[in-house]
């Protein structure tokens, strides 16, 4: 079958036929609800793909499923909230190719899951928060983040989520955001020397089961009432942030 020759060796065809199914139904999923498939993703692939290519593998679909949806939303991106974002993306991302002490896991999930819970259901945040300034520091540090742990969708649907958008600039500008935040992971992992091509077939397999995926989820999103949206997308946040605290629960062996 051709699809075995496009398998990475160390990945069985039925592991690489869930993997390209996933990577529809969380773009769908992200599309629809505007949060949640990347992380998702990143959980079903920890299952399947070697730990030494999880983090720049699921980076590359991300960053084809996250760019899909930035082009099929592109008239409804807020250019001002990217371009500061850009210049903190730029930061975090050389920051984080110099870093070669990482943190404890546990400490990085405590930290990312609080940080988003008081984003989505703290008081709300006045001028300086949403600042130059601020939508900087959310662009470095979620950039830095992400080279780490993979999926910081929530948290930069955190910062995103509280400037008041529509459902349609929510998802544009949130997809635009982590498709700049993939290219500068996928630039610091190339440079640091991890052989992409290995995994570009299945890859671009997954990025086009996403692109139908964002395509079902979109025409989904425009028939939501923009209230109800809101609702959910505070919800499905709220439970990735409590599941990040288990998960670090767990990475500090607390629970069985």
């Amino acid at each position: 079958m051709m699809l075995e020759l496009l398998t990475p060796a160390d990945l069985s065809l039925t592991s690489a036929l869930v993997l390209i199914a996933f990577a529809g139904f969380t773009s769908f999923m992200t599309a629809a609800v505007g949060i949640g498939g990347g992380l998702l993703l990143l959980a079903v692939m920890a299952s399947l793909v070697p730990v030494n290519a999880l983090i720049p593998v699921h980076g590359l679909v991300q960053l084809g499923s996250n760019g899909n949806r930035m082009l099929m939303t592109f008239r409804h991106i807020d250019w001002a909230m990217l371009r500061y974002f850009s210049i903190g993306a730029v930061l975090g991302a050389g920051l984080a190719s110099v870093v070669v002490v990482q943190l404890p896991l546990y400490l990085i999930q405590f930290a990312v899951a609080g940080f988003i819970l008081f984003l989505v259901w703290g008081n709300k945040p006045g001028k300086r928060q949403l600042s130059p300034i601020g939508r900087i520091f959310a662009g470095a540090l979620t950039t830095f983040l992400t080279m780490f742990v993979g999926a910081t969708g929530p948290l930069v649907a955190g910062f995103v989520h509280r400037n008041n958008y529509s459902k349609l600039q929510l998802t544009s500008t949130f997809a635009t955001c982590m498709t700049l935040q993939h290219t500068f992971k996928a630039i610091v992992f190339t440079a640091v020397g991890f052989a992409f091509w290995q995994w570009l077939p299945l890859v671009l397999l997954m990025i086009a089961s996403g692109a139908f995926g964002t395509w079902m989820g979109l025409k989904l999103l425009n028939r939501i009432p923009g209230e109800w949206f809101k609702q959910a997308f505070r919800v499905v946040v709220t439970l990735l942030a409590l599941r990040l605290l288990w998960q670090g629960l767990q990475s500090m062996g607390i629970t069985a």
